[in-house]
Parts: C-alpha cells; sequence; structure tokens
C-alpha cells in the first residue's frame, strides 16, 4: 500500500511540474545541459581510469613466467610457474597499495626477489608442517571449501573463479588442505612474545608523532582517536608484526639445512 501510494505522489508531482511556465521549462533545460556536460566529464574521466588500468595490467603480465617452468626446487620439491605468478599477484598488489609502481625498474627486481622468497619460506614451512605430522581431515577440507564457496552467488560463478584461476576443484581442496596444515603448525609451532601496554603506547605516540609532522608541512592533521578507541587494533597490528617476524626468523634457520636451488 505505502509503495501505491508513493508512485501516485510522484504522478502528482510530475503533473505539476509539467503545468509550469516556459521559465521553468528554460531553467530545467539549463540544468539537463549541465547535467550532460557533467556526465560526460564523468565518462571521459572513467574511460581513461580504464584505460590506464588496462596498460598497468599489461605492464604487469610481462612479469609472469611459463606455468610450466620450475623457478625452484626446495628440499627436493619443485615450485611452479604457475604458483609463481599466483604469489606474484600478490607482491604486486602489496606495491600498489603502497603506492609504488611495481613495474619500475628497480622495484620490479623487489617485487621477483620477494616473491620467489615467499614462495621458498612457504615450502619451508609447509614441509616442516608435515614433517611434525601437522594433517588435514576431510572434514576441516570440506569446511573450508564450503566457506570459500559462500564467497559466490552461484555455484556457476564459483566453477567460473576456479576455471580462470586454473585449478579443479580436487586442486583447489588440494590447497586448502596445505592452508591448514600449515595454519595448524603456525599457531601451535611459532611463539611469539605477547603485546606490552608499552609497546602499544609508543606505536600510538609515534602515529601521533607522524600526525602532528604532517600538519606542520601543510596537511591537514586529523583529529587523533582516543587510545583506548585504538587500543585493539593497535594490538592485533602488533601481534600480526610480531607474527610475521617470527616466521622470518624460522624460515632462516630452516633455510641453514634446507636444499634451496632458484632457477629464476
Amino acid at each position: 500500500m505505502k509503495k501505491l501510494m508513493y508512485t501516485l505522489l510522484i504522478g502528482v508531482i510530475a503533473a505539476a511540474l509539467t503545468a509550469c511556465g516556459s521559465n521553468d521549462d528554460a531553467k530545467q533545460s539549463k540544468s539537463d545541459d549541465q547535467k550532460t556536460a557533467q556526465t560526460e566529464k564523468q565518462k571521459e574521466a572513467q574511460e581513461k581510469q580504464e584505460k590506464q588500468a588496462k596498460e598497468m595490467q599489461k605492464k604487469l603480465d610481462k612479469q609472469k613466467v611459463d606455468e610450466k617452468k620450475t623457478v625452484a626446487v626446495v628440499n627436493g620439491k619443485k615450485v611452479s610457474g604457475e604458483e609463481y605468478n599466483a604469489a606474484l599477484a600478490t607482491s604486486q598488489n602489496q606495491y600498489q597499495q603502497m603506492g609504488q609502481d611495481p613495474t619500475s625498474k628497480e622495484a620490479a627486481k623487489q617485487v621477483k626477489q620477494q616473491t620467489i622468497d615467499n614462495l621458498v619460506g612457504q615450502t619451508l614451512l609447509l614441509q616442516e608442517a608435515e614433517k611434525k605430522g601437522y594433517k588435514a581431515t576431510d572434514e576441516e577440507v570440506n569446511k573450508k571449501l564450503k566457506e570459500t564457496k559462500k564467497q559466490f552467488k552461484t555455484d556457476k560463478q564459483f566453477k567460473a573463479a576456479l576455471k580462470d584461476a586454473g585449478l579443479t576443484q580436487s586442486q583447489l581442496k588440494s590447497e586448502l588442505a596445505d592452508s591448514i596444515k600449515y595454519q595448524q603448525y603456525v599457531d601451535k609451532d611459532i611463539q611469539t612474545p605477547e603485546v606490552t601496554d608499552k609497546e602499544i603506547q609508543d606505536y600510538y605516540d609515534q602515529f601521533a608523532k607522524q600526525s602532528q609532522s604532517q600538519a606542520s608541512g601543510g596537511k591537514e592533521q586529523s583529529q587523533m582517536p582516543k587510545l583506548e578507541d585504538v587500543k585493539p587494533q593497535i594490538k592485533q597490528q602488533l601481534e600480526q608484526q610480531k607474527k610475521q617476524e617470527a616466521l622470518e626468523k624460522k624460515v632462516e634457520e630452516l633455510k641453514k639445512n634446507a636444499n634451496v636451488e632458484v632457477k629464476l
């Protein structure tokens, strides 16, 4: 009933506007012209952005390698170009999020090194997880698979995404099993120190100092939130940082007794 009343009301307003004099029509015509011009500008800007995005993607794709190529051998396990390309996309995205061009000469070298280092590190950690007996049950894998499928509206979209990624459902399940074993190992074997209140305070103070420095440099300073309001987020950030540092340390330990051959 409300929808019907709203539709009727719109009709009454439209009729009233039509009954207005020629001055209103002229004003409306001018307004329409302005809207058209604005729309054209927005369209041009969007087309320009799309063109730039396509050009950038072409540059990013040039950094990929042959999917069948072996980029590294870690303790006898071959790491494929397909795995490298997937990790490469993550590295490229990280650089772009920091406002850097991952295709520039210097950045391209760093992206390549970062990608291969990440792959070798992940392989070593997964091998260590399997060595320690961590396993993924069918129930755990199927649960992960179900969670993954929920990200798509239909089964058709999910299958299309698998095809785009060059994966079968069986291969996806294998990767999910690896991720479960990896996470089990990280959660139980990689110990990290507790984040202290002093560390949280220092992090907050440093951020406040940077914000103040930007303001003195001519940039508008946003109002600093209270420490208690952002303390959980800061703690989580520091925990992730410590976990990453602990993982890097573990990888360096594993490398000492590993046979790693990079072929890229």
